[in-house]
C-alpha cells in the first residue's frame, strides 16, 4: 500500500506557493520581513523554504533578506506555453457545445486572407457540405469566424482587405458592398460575435466567437453550423461562452 505522504510535507509546499503568491503580487524585490508578514510564516520559517527556492532558481536573492520571482519561472511557462495546442485545449469543450445543442462545431484558423477549419465536432447524420473536411479554407468576409478576425483587425486593415480582395460573391447573401461589410464589422465589435447568413452557402448559417491568448490576441475562433431553418440565434451566447472557456484554457484573462 502506498505511503500517504506526510503532513509536514504538503505543508511546506503550502507555504512555498503562498510566497510565490506573496512574490508575484509585487512588481519589486521584497525584503524578508514583509514577505513573512504576507504570509503569516514565521520569518526563519519563510528565510529556510526562500533559500530552498534560490537554490531550485524559483526565486532570486538580489541582495541578503530581498527576492524576488527567478527566472527558473519564465523558463517552465514557456514550456508550458509552448505546449498548450489550441485544438487540444477546445476539443472538450466543442463536444459539450455540440451535445448541448445537437449541432455541428468548427475550431478555424486565420490564414492570411482566409480562415482554415482544424477540427470539427458533429453528428453522424449530418448533411453539412460546408466545413465539412478538416483543412478547408474559406474568404474570411464570407463566414462568421472570418468576420471575427476582420473586426479585429480595425476599420483600415478591413478596407485593405476590400480592396484587396474585392469581396468575391459565393451566394446571394454574401457581403460585396464594402460599406455594409464595415457596418456588420462596426457591429460584431460591439456584440463579441458573428454570423454568417447563407454567404457562404445557401441554406446554410453559422454563429461565430474568438479564442483570444495569454496576449489577449484573436487566435482562432470558434463556430456552430446549421441548416438555416434550425439555427438559432439564441444560440450565440453558448457559442461565446465556450469560447471564453477556451480562451481561459490557453492562459486569456478577461480585463
Amino acid at each position: 500500500m502506498a505511503q500517504k505522504p506526510a503532513k509536514s510535507s504538503i505543508q511546506v509546499i503550502d507555504r512555498m506557493m503562498s510566497l510565490l503568491g506573496a512574490l508575484a503580487r509585487h512588481a519589486t524585490p521584497v525584503n524578508l520581513k514583509q514577505l513573512a508578514g504576507e504570509t503569516r510564516l514565521h520569518p526563519s520559517t519563510a528565510h529556510r523554504i526562500l533559500s530552498v527556492m534560490v537554490d531550485n532558481r524559483l526565486v532570486d536573492r538580489i541582495e541578503p533578506g530581498t527576492y524576488r520571482l527567478g527566472m527558473r519561472l519564465l523558463e517552465l511557462g514557456s514550456l508550458v506555453k509552448s505546449r498548450i495546442s489550441v485544438r487540444q485545449e477546445a476539443l472538450p469543450h466543442m463536444q459539450n457545445l455540440h451535445q448541448a445543442i445537437g449541432e455541428t462545431v468548427n475550431l478555424s484558423v486565420r490564414h492570411d486572407d482566409e480562415v482554415m477549419y482544424i477540427e470539427r465536432t458533429s453528428g453522424n447524420s449530418s448533411m453539412m457540405r460546408v466545413v465539412q473536411i478538416i483543412g478547408a479554407r474559406a474568404p474570411l468576409h464570407i463566414t462568421a469566424v472570418g468576420k471575427l478576425f476582420l473586426a479585429e483587425d480595425g476599420p483600415e486593415k478591413s478596407a485593405d482587405y476590400v480592396r484587396r480582395t474585392g469581396l468575391p460573391r459565393y451566394t446571394d447573401n454574401t457581403l460585396t458592398d464594402a460599406d455594409s461589410l464595415l457596418k456588420e464589422l462596426d457591429r460584431i465589435r460591439r456584440q463579441g460575435y458573428a454570423f454568417d447568413n447563407e454567404e457562404a452557402e445557401k441554406g446554410v448559417s453559422c454563429i461565430g466567437a474568438g479564442i483570444y491568448n495569454d496576449e489577449g490576441r484573436l487566435v482562432a475562433g470558434l463556430s456552430v453550423s446549421a441548416p438555416s431553418d434550425r439555427l438559432d440565434k439564441g444560440w450565440a451566447a453558448q457559442v461565446r461562452q465556450t469560447a471564453e472557456k477556451i480562451s481561459r484554457a490557453i492562459g486569456h484573462q478577461r480585463q
